[in-house]
């Protein structure tokens, strides 16, 4: 069986179980199970906590796992990224009081505080900078007002929280984050299962970034409906019992569906209809 590492809980537990359901997985049914067996799959889930799925991957114990980049580096496990999953997003930044640092040279000889000792550390040397790194788990919003650094290093969303603590992002981005499959460095890039289960999702992936349009428009606008709905391929185009109208079906992008709607509308497309895609296979 293919073992997959899940994670168990946190920002990445539920939209990782969403996507593997909508692949067609079972999944746990109750928060305490730690492992599931998926027999017509053949699939072995393990729920663990998201630091430590990139070391139990990297051991060669679990086949994959699904994790945060940000896990992922800061681990410093001998494990790579294969598919970027498209949620969790989020950016690291410095932050610190108003007025007190410039840019990341500034940085030099200060203290920063963070969740992520490894992300942190392995970019200030990136960029030469000496500086000292704490590491504190979670809050580290407080660490500037307790004189535990000058610095901090967070995920940054709205940035609400910082301003309440009356904090400011200074210097470019550290890094950017999402959910992301990994596997061992090394680890053979044509397994069959491993191939199946990335091809499960991409599916979902592209299921959610488009819908599928139908429509109909006269014959002699159809090649300006066309180029406006091209398909991955090409549209299907199929006669209608009234001469000189065809209907058209092609995948459209979601974000755009109801611009090209408008401008289907436009040129005479009528009966111009979107559904969901639940899964598909390119």
């Amino acid at each position: 069986m293919l073992r997959i590492a899940v994670p168990n809980k946190g920002s990445l537990s539920g939209p990782a179980a969403e996507m593997l359901h909508e692949a067609g997985y079972q999944q746990r049914r109750e928060s305490k199970e730690l492992r599931i067996v998926d027999p017509v799959n053949e699939v072995e889930f393990f729920y663990l906590r998201p630091r430590d799925i990139a070391i139990y991957v990297a051991s060669g114990q679990l086949d994959i796992g699904l994790t945060g980049r940000d896990l992922l580096i800061d681990s410093g496990a001998d494990a790579e990224e294969i598919l970027p999953l498209g949620f969790a997003r989020s950016t690291f930044r410095y932050a610190c009081k108003p007025g007190t640092i410039g840019g990341l040279a500034d940085l030099a000889g200060k203290t920063v505080a963070t969740s992520y000792e490894g992300i942190v550390a392995a970019h200030l040397a990136d960029h030469g900078i000496d500086a000292s790194v704490v590491h504190l788990d979670g809050a580290v919003e407080t660490a500037i007002q307790l004189g535990v650094a000058q610095v901090i290093a967070d995920v940054v969303e709205t940035g609400t929280s910082l301003r309440n603590a009356g904090l400011e992002v200074v210097a470019e981005p550290i890094m950017k984050s999402e959910a992301v499959v990994i596997r061992r460095t090394g680890a053979d890039a044509d397994d069959s299962k491993v191939q199946q289960f990335l091809r499960r999702l991409q599916g979902v992936l592209v299921a959610r970034t488009y819908v599928m349009m139908d429509y109909d428009c006269r014959v002699e606008q159809l090649e300006k409906a066309v180029a406006l709905t091209p398909g991955l391929e090409s549209p299907t185009v199929s006669p209608l019992h009234n001469e000189g109208w065809v209907a058209v079906r092609a995948m459209v992008p979601a974000k755009e569906a109801q611009r090209i709607m408008d401008d289907l509308y436009d040129i005479g497309a009528r009966a111009i209809l979107t559904t969901a895609i639940h899964a598909c296979r390119l």
